[in-house]
């Protein structure tokens, strides 16, 4: 009595398992799933994308700001450079510096009184003809936004 326990246990074992995987061979998926790209493959994709689109929008004058990071952060409204909004727009940084750090931002960009600026540039300092670059588009574009302020003052 016990083997036949046994017997049909094992029957109904292979039984199950036949017909579970007779039915997904047969009735299984209509379609193919398109093969899964692996997520950090897929992020790659999807940011290199999207910092090739940023880079076609930046103006030639502010590709400084692109080849140093700047605007992975900020954005400088004022020459039509987008960028990032985890920062603020650099379009009046030129005058405000002082006030705001205590540095004209020459110095400020050698050392940063902002605690996650100078993380940044502490972990990649700029050269000196890439921080007068900066600093020159940067007084260019305060000077751009305050003529933009005057013009729409005049209206």
């Amino acid at each position: 009595m016990k083997s036949n326990a046994i017997v049909n246990s094992i029957l109904v074992i292979v039984g199950f398992l036949l017909a579970f995987g007779a039915g997904y061979l047969f009735l299984g998926k209509e379609s193919p799933e398109p093969e899964a790209v692996p997520e950090e493959q897929a992020e790659t994709e999807t940011t290199e994308e999207n910092a090739e689109d940023l880079a076609s929008m930046v103006p030639d004058e502010a590709m400084v700001l692109s080849r140093n990071g700047c605007l992975s952060c900020h954005s400088v409204e004022s020459i039509g450079a987008p960028g990032g909004d985890i920062g603020p727009d650099l379009s009046r940084s030129f005058p405000e510096m002082k006030e705001k750090h205590g540095k004209e931002l020459n110095d400020f960009l050698i050392e940063p009184t902002s605690a996650v600026m100078a993380t940044i540039i502490a972990d990649k300092p700029l050269k000196d003809d890439e921080r007068e670059q900066i600093v020159a588009i940067l007084k260019e574009a305060s000077e751009k936004h305050n003529s933009s302020d005057a013009d729409a003052d005049d209206e």
